[in-house]
């Protein structure tokens, strides 16, 4: 067969009736939106889940473990089509003339991915073949992951831990069976139609006749009505007048710096309209405002170039992006950046590459309503710089990170935008420590209003670090593997927390993946003492933990440093946890946290978990528990002690069920 098979990553499928016909439902994270509400990014598209769709084909069976299908869908089930005919069919619940599609289709057998045909027809007619491609999806074996489906594996001296959470196609034990780990096996088609369809139109994507894939999986579909263009504005400077060729036949990146540097000169906008651009390197903005007709509109897209020699930033290879000047060299100002997209073509992790979609250094600058896909990170920020707001933006099918606030990043935003399919943290404030200098600490940011879903790697919203920084108002979902919806850690080589850190007023779904090398599980929010303490005032007002396959809360140090750092000053004030597979409360560090107005159901094994540092002395846990009053649910109303051990290293797992109103 030209295409891997499935059976490689076990899935595991239901027969779903080609008669269903449920009411049309949009959903936030595959969940009721009324669950939702105030919370998360505020799109301009509806979503839908291929589940809850008309079919002929199967439903893969929910299942929250890595490196499998259902694992990394929204929502943790999809829709897979195995046959010609096979179709799935949506109802559109407002007018939209454009769609975006996420979907899974098989490698080729030697990696390197295959392009896949599918059908789309509305209301019968209207038929369009659209191409599917597996040329930026299909990762295999450890950090940072290979194209190879039939490589050994990378670091064959490092001890590999593996447990039953990881599918039969692994062994527990090396020569590792190939392939290895398979993972990211999503991406995403964007589609404007012809014209705009009306409320209760039939939507469907159908497997033709002469299709070269054993299946394709659609996750879900984003359906938008996607505005005209935007006219030039009447003061600007036309990225085509300067010879950019909309056609995306040649490379325009020269026409984009003569239009650049003609509009700083003359105090004007550079407008980028309607057309595809190739741009294949970095474009250097300062002090100018970049303007497009509209995401949908406006393409600057390039190719991955290797580079003749490694620059001094170790990167071997260039692509599209816009980048400010490097804090080293002064750093840029006075940059916005608007309504148009990038499109990058790495296919690759390579850490040291700068192959984002933005990058360098921007102070007091905006960045809003883009659109940035297929770009090792979406938004990649190295300080110091202050004074900057990311907005209305989406990034989605990253190899690493969505946003990274890094190396003093000061009073700056990420708002109301939307991440899904990341390789890595979606979005972090990461305050790195450079030999002990303060001045790079991270200080006064927030991420607020935004929605996180199905990370691949590592976590929704991470802190590392830093003072006075707050993440509010999110909605984060499905993290796969190796990280929490919410993660705050004492790691990487990151300055100490100081002042507050708040987590207020997020929602957490079926978060808190299994931690493969510990074989525990994580939470919906997670804080980690690695490389020392967390005693700054961490505050959690507000959250809610929904169906977390895990424990709602995790506070752990590693075993090897678990008699040098502590966890303390944590405060836990006005939270609802609805399902837990665990636990409300993990506790595996010494220190001490408050509880206020927690409110829990749906407990899998015990309300807490309080191993404290493994010591279990008799004057009880090194972690201690205070009960503030106004607790429900019974999870805390045994205890006696504000240190009661009551440690199950590794209890049985109860599967939460959905979540419901409150």
């Amino acid at each position: 067969m030209l295409a891997l098979a499935v059976s490689m990553i076990a899935i595991k499928t239901a027969t779903a009736a080609a008669k269903k016909d449920p009411r049309p439902r949009d959903t936030v994270a595959a969940i009721d939106p009324a669950l939702t509400v105030g919370r998360g990014a505020r799109v301009n598209f509806v979503e839908q889940e291929a589940e809850s769709a008309r079919t002929n084909g199967s439903i893969i069976g929910f299942d929250t473990a890595a490196y499998t299908l259902a694992g990394e869908a929204s929502g943790r089930q999809a829709v897979q089509l195995s046959a010609p005919g096979q179709y799935v069919e949506f109802a559109l619940t407002r007018p939209a003339n454009a769609l975006t599609i996420r979907y899974s289709v098989p490698d080729a057998p030697t990696g390197g991915g295959i392009d896949v045909p599918i059908e789309l027809t509305v209301n019968g007619r209207d038929a369009k073949t659209l191409t599917l491609t597996s040329r930026y999806s299909w990762f295999y074996n450890q950090y940072p992951f290979t194209n190879d489906p039939n490589a050994g594996p990378l670091h064959p001296d490092q001890w590999v831990a593996e447990c039953s959470c990881v599918p039969a196609a692994t062994d527990p034990a090396p020569p590792f069976a190939t392939p290895f780990r398979p993972m990211h096996f999503y991406d995403e088609q964007r589609v404007l139609l012809d014209h705009t369809y009306k409320t209760g139109d039939k939507v469907r994507l159908t497997v033709p006749s002469d299709t070269n894939a054993a299946w394709i999986v659609i996750d879900l579909v984003d359906f938008e009505r996607v505005a005209p263009p935007l006219t030039e504005p009447r003061v600007s400077a036309s990225v085509v007048r300067f010879g950019a060729d909309p056609t995306g036949r040649k490379d325009s990146a020269e026409a984009f710096d003569a239009a650049i540097a003609y509009a700083k000169a003359h105090g004007q906008t550079v407008f980028i309209p309607e057309g595809r651009f190739q741009v294949n390197r970095h474009i250097v903005v300062d002090d100018v405002a970049i303007q497009g007709a509209g995401n949908w509109w406006s393409i600057v897209f390039g190719h991955q170039v290797a580079l003749p020699s490694r620059l001094p930033d170790g990167s071997i290879h260039t692509g599209v992006g816009f980048y400010g000047k490097y804090a080293r060299d002064g750093g840029s100002r006075n940059v916005h950046l608007s309504d148009f997209a990038i499109e990058g073509d790495v296919r690759e992790r390579i850490d040291a590459d700068q192959v984002n979609g933005i990058g360098g250094a921007l102070s007091d600058s905006t960045i809003d309503g883009l659109y940035i896909d297929h770009t090792k990170v979406g938004i990649w920020l190295d300080g110091p710089m202050d004074n900057v707001t990311i907005s209305n933006t989406i990034i989605v099918n990253q190899i690493a990170d969505g946003v990274n606030f890094h190396l003093g990043v000061t009073n700056s935003k990420v708002v109301n935008s939307f991440f899904r399919n990341t390789g890595d943290d979606a979005l972090a404030m990461w305050s790195q420590a450079v030999d002990g200098h303060p001045e790079i600490e991270n200080a006064n940011n927030t991420f607020d209003h935004n929605t996180v879903q199905s990370p691949v790697f590592a976590n929704g919203i991470a802190i590392y670090g830093g003072r006075d920084n707050t993440v509010s108002n999110n909605v984060v979902a499905d993290p796969v593997r190796e990280g929490s919806g919410l993660h705050a850690g004492q790691r990487f080589g990151s300055t100490p927390f100081a002042g507050y850190l708040r987590f207020k007023n997020n929602t957490v779904v079926r978060a808190g993946s299994l931690e493969l090398n510990w074989n525990i599980g994580l939470g919906a929010i997670w804080l980690f003492a690695l490389e020392g303490s967390l005693d700054a005032d961490i505050e959690v007002t507000g959250d809610n933990y929904l169906q977390s396959t895990y424990n709602a809360i995790l506070i752990v140090s590693d075993i090897p440093v678990r008699d040098l750092y502590t966890i303390s000053n944590v405060h836990f004030k006005d939270i609802h946890v609805d399902g837990t597979g665990i636990s409300v409360l993990s506790a595996r560090a010494a220190g001490s946290a408050t509880f206020e107005n927690v409110n829990a159901r749906n407990v899998g094994a015990v309300g807490i978990n309080n191993c404290g540092s493994f010591h279990f002395t008799p004057a009880g846990s090194e972690f201690s528990v205070t009960d503030l009053g106004g607790n429900g649910g019974g999870w805390l109303a045994a205890w006696e002690l504000p240190n009661t051990i009551t440690c199950d290293d590794r209890p049985p797992v109860v599967p939460p069920p959905p979540p419901s109103p409150w």
